[in-house]
């Protein structure tokens, strides 16, 4: 592999519209992929000291996994739930299953606690000894289908497998000090925990791998001796479910550098391979039959939500386009990957553009795998403004991020239809109908946007010398959208270029971008505010875990 001098990064304003963040894949950097690499490599080991379930399914039990310093402990419980309590809202109050991540190995004692706390989700209170507190439901016909199959002595259908994709589905992970669970501040120095969201992928990762376990016992005390054991290849292709709604959506607005240094490893690994001169004979194979994989990875993908189901169409329309340009392209000379991304930027929607562009990243590890380690955010004084920054360069940073919204007419109602604001009964984020809902009056600072118009309208006239403090002194209302410029000086993709609380917003584009970072695959939205994935979907269990098998999980494999 040869390179040629550097391309550079794409402009963030036209990564950062939301059309475009809402056709986000996976790839190499997404933080599923990253824990499963590093535990392969790090030979961790697994173990399953307690299953203490009864013949209904009710019960707990402790699923460790040992990294070279520290081990953690998914602890679940599993419940009887009857069918008219199930519920992926988050208003729920009670779930098949409960989990907790634990810091170690609990002891009877810890168990007990937990016991006490963790089926009660948010009415209960964890430690900070649990990084996260979760819970999931079964997806009911998929799961009576595979434990009647098995009972029967038959492997469930893989067709019924593919339809779902999951036996459990989560209606929350939370972490980071919610509900009394350590704060990131006392993991994030930990080598294996330093790349966000690990601790939650671990807790996924373990839940998928009892959620296995649970099917077969339940199969088992069903059916007895003649009872069949779920077939390897069939077990891999379930993953977790998701459920997820607008709590997710003001993440990425509340974090930008956070969320700017995971859209910045992704552009710099896409940069640095188009940036390769010359593709090796091994690296080019790589790409064909990893394309040819991922094609059987959207075949499985359904959706019944118009807005997707168009979206499906497009990239299914993408890939029949590609494969007919791949049949007489070089990908070997003069830039491949560089000449691949700008046919794409021509020839197909954002849907197929930012496939490519995640594919292409595949042959290349060497050039792409380390950036995991650039995608935390470590800056703790950037919250800090600096008030001695001369106003004109605060201003020149503001139109920097926000130019283009000055030219908006914000007193239009089309432009401003839409307010945040938080559910008092479960403290979540809402969008409702500003002039429609009594809720003005309890917007959160979501839009971004809006408000950056308003300072520079504000700044006209003042003294681009003096400090911007003294501007803020007269107008503390704008001290959030000088924070926030400031910010970008070190967060080039920490800022939506799109208006997010217009008529036109699409919340599930924000979910989506999350998500694919993630490394969420068959997005399947059930309105403009919540969304189904699937997580772990092919995925090694601990038992085959190795660096051949952490790889490449996420793309099928192809028929023999």
């Amino acid at each position: 592999m040869t390179k040629q001098e550097q391309i550079s990064r794409r402009d963030p304003a036209r990564v950062m519209r939301l059309k475009r963040l809402g056709s986000l894949h996976q790839c190499r950097l997404s933080f599923m992929r990253t824990l499963s690499r590093r535990m392969a490599g790090e030979g961790w080991k697994f173990s399953r000291p307690v299953f203490d379930i009864d013949e209904k399914g009710v019960g707990h039990a402790v699923y460790s996994a040992h990294g070279p310093e520290r081990t953690y402990s998914l602890v679940a419980f599993a419940h009887d739930l009857p069918a008219e309590l199930r519920s992926d809202r988050v208003i729920a109050e009670a779930w098949d299953c409960t989990f907790s991540l634990y810091d170690g190995v609990p002891d009877t004692a810890d168990i007990d606690r937990l016991r006490q706390n963790v089926p009660l989700q948010e009415a209960g209170r964890i430690s900070k000894t649990e990084l996260s507190l979760s819970r999931a439901n079964r997806s009911v016909r998929l799961w009576a289908h595979v434990v009647d199959a098995l009972t029967a002595g038959e492997q469930p259908d893989p067709e019924q497998i593919d339809q779902v994709g999951y036996l459990m589905r989560t209606t929350a992970v939370y972490g980071s000090g919610k509900f009394g669970a350590a704060d990131r501040q006392m993991i994030e120095d930990r080598e294996e925990l330093l790349a966000p969201f690990q601790a939650e992928m671990l807790s996924v990762y373990l839940t998928r791998t009892f959620v296995r376990d649970l099917v077969q016992h339940m199969a088992n005390a069903k059916g007895g001796a003649q009872t069949a054991t779920l077939d390897a290849a069939i077990a891999r292709r379930l993953g977790i479910g998701n459920s997820t709604g607008l709590g997710m959506a003001p993440f990425i607005l509340n974090h930008p550098i956070l969320f700017s240094n995971w859209i910045m490893a992704r552009e710099e690994a896409i940069a640095r391979v188009r940036s390769v001169a010359k593709a090796s004979d091994e690296e080019v194979a790589r790409f064909r039959e990893l394309f040819a994989r991922s094609e059987l990875l959207v075949e499985r993908w359904r959706s019944a939500h118009p807005t997707q189901i168009e979206k499906l169409a497009d990239l299914r329309r993408d890939l029949e386009a590609l494969r007919a340009h791949l049949e007489t392209a070089d990908l070997q000379e003069n830039n491949p990957w560089n000449r691949l991304i700008e046919w794409s930027e021509d020839a197909l929607s954002e849907e197929g553009q930012e496939f490519i562009a995640s594919l292409i990243l595949e042959p290349y590890p060497a050039l792409v795998d380390g950036l995991t380690q650039c995608m935390a955010d470590k800056n703790k004084d950037a919250f800090r403004i600096d008030g001695a920054m001369p106003v004109e360069e605060a201003r020149n940073l503001i139109s920097q991020c926000f130019g283009w919204a000055k030219g908006l007419s914000w007193g239009e109602h089309e432009n401003c239809a839409r307010a945040w604001y938080v559910s008092e009964e479960k403290l979540e984020p809402r969008m409702g109908e500003r002039f429609e809902e009594p809720i003005a009056d309890y917007e959160q600072p979501l839009a971004p946007a809006r408000d950056a118009a308003a300072a520079l309208e504000a700044l006209d006239g003042w003294d681009g010398t003096v400090p911007v403090a003294s501007f803020l002194l007269k107008h503390p209302e704008h001290r959030h959208t000088v924070r926030r410029a400031q910010m970008s000086r070190v967060a080039p993709y920490g800022e939506i270029q799109d208006n997010t609380i217009s008529s036109e917003i699409m919340p599930i584009d924000m979910l989506r971008a999350k998500l694919s970072f993630f490394g969420a695959t068959h997005f399947d939205p059930r309105s403009d505010r919540w969304v189904r994935i699937c997580m772990y979907a092919g995925a090694p269990y601990p038992e085959e875990l190795s660096s051949e098998s952490a790889e490449l999980w996420v793309y099928p494999e192809l028929p023999e």
